[in-house]
């Protein structure tokens, strides 16, 4: 399951939920925007920084780092992104703080003395997810984060809990909210045909994008590892690029064509003959 998109996600509609995780939030919350930087020699990708507004000369930014996984060099990676970063743009920022965002306790960096001095201050914050509270209880965009979390025995339920709960809500933010529950429930059961997973959480999935989404990614997947193997190279990124860029039903008739394919230039030819339409 890929939580750091549905994260990111949940991050670009919604930057104040990092700061419904936080004990004490800029009182320009609202302002903030998500967002994806690189830092260049040498190249660092940091994946979550929430940016004060252009116009705040005393602003701080903050770093997240979302931690599902064990990783012995955390520590040394975000730190030397984070510290990188804000030596680029000092000017712009007066602080900085960081966030990592963890399922629970057990999957901390082993090792972490060198780093004591940063992980007690008030600069850095752990969240452990397990420990935030009831799913049942918390802010909604919180339980969002939190269905990620949730056992597979448990997350049907849990995410029909908080389809009625999103009910509430005006109709745009409640689209938003029901397009990340079944994003979550759509990539934690892949397993799940569509039909069992509109019977699981009482939704029609077919028409909406998050399963469009999936069913396209799918068979962009399918459709490059065949090709790969059949044509014993890898596609050229050019190649790439096009294929990307096809629908779903275009992607379906490649994945049928492509079993008469001998060498590259046929599969030029067919998308030569089959562009995406605009």
């Amino acid at each position: 399951m890929r939580r750091d998109s549905i994260f990111f996600r949940l991050f670009q509609q919604s930057p104040q939920l990092l700061f419904d995780l936080l004990p004490t939030a800029p009182t320009n919350a609202a302002e903030y925007r998500f967002d994806s930087v690189a830092v260049k020699e040498p190249r660092f990708e940091i994946d979550g920084v929430f940016l004060p507004p252009d116009d705040d000369p005393t602003g701080t930014v903050f770093f997240v780092e979302v931690q599902f996984q064990k990783d012995e060099r955390l520590c040394e990676r975000l730190f030397g992104e984070a510290f990188l970063y804000f030596y680029r743009n000092r000017d712009r920022f007066a602080d900085w703080q960081a966030v990592i965002l963890y399922p629970s306790r057990n999957l901390e960096q082993t090792d972490v003395y060198p780093y004591r001095a940063l992980l007690a201050s008030d600069q850095v914050h752990r969240i452990y997810l397990d420990e935030v509270g009831d799913i049942r209880q918390v802010p909604l965009g919180v339980a969002l984060m939190l269905l990620t979390t949730v056992e597979e025995s448990q997350a049907p339920e849990a995410a029909r809990f908080l389809l009625a709960r999103a009910q509430q809500e005006a109709i745009e933010t409640r689209r938003g909210i029901i397009e990340m529950i079944t994003t979550i429930i759509v990539y934690k059961f892949g397993q799940l045909s569509r039909l069992e997973v509109e019977t699981m959480l009482g939704l029609r999935l077919q028409e909406t994008r998050v399963y469009q989404e999936a069913q396209t990614e799918e068979a962009l997947r399918l459709v490059v590892r065949q090709l790969t193997r059949l044509l014993k190279q890898d596609l050229p990124e050019s190649i790439q690029t096009q294929i990307q860029a096809l629908p779903l039903p275009l992607l379906e008739s490649l994945g049928e064509a492509l079993l008469d394919f001998r060498q590259l230039s046929d599969l030029h030819d067919w998308l030569q003959h089959h562009p995406p339409q605009p």
